[in-house]
């Protein structure tokens, strides 16, 4: 289909996406963390343990993938995840707007002809079995 055909909202909602950009699936997370030492600190002070670690977190094949960052990479893991946030929701309003266009393609079909209608077949059904003889 030529995409002058396109309805105005669809345009718009593939325009939007048309520019690729690096993001990622995940959450990203910071934790803190308990050390291998059993006589240090964070053992007894949850106030005292180790961190922060900035995780990336991601649900594959039903598990969860977790990754450490360094401090460098977590402005930059943050931005990509909410390009990926931005992205969903810009493909959520493409799926909306095709569905409207769908929906006024199916009431175009059906204002063209009468089928669907109540009533609108003037057919009678023929009857599928000789009818029984009478004996006598």
């Amino acid at each position: 289909m030529p995409e002058d055909d396109l309805p105005a909202d669809v345009r718009a909602a593939l325009a939007m996406m048309a520019h690729p950009q690096p993001m990622r699936r995940g959450s990203l997370g910071e934790r803190l963390m308990k050390c291998g030492k059993p006589a240090c600190a964070c053992h007894r002070d949850p106030n005292a343990r180790h961190g922060p670690y900035f995780v990336l977190t991601r649900g594959v094949e039903h598990t969860t993938r977790s990754r450490f960052l360094t401090p460098e990479q977590v402005e930059l893991a943050r931005a990509q995840v909410a390009r990926a946030t931005k992205f969903r929701e810009q493909l959520e309003h493409y799926w909306q707007a095709c569905e409207i266009w769908a929906d006024t393609e199916l009431e175009a079909v059906t204002a063209d002809t009468e089928v669907g209608k109540k009533g609108a077949s003037r057919r009678r059904s023929r009857p599928r079995s000789r009818p029984r003889s009478k004996r006598l």
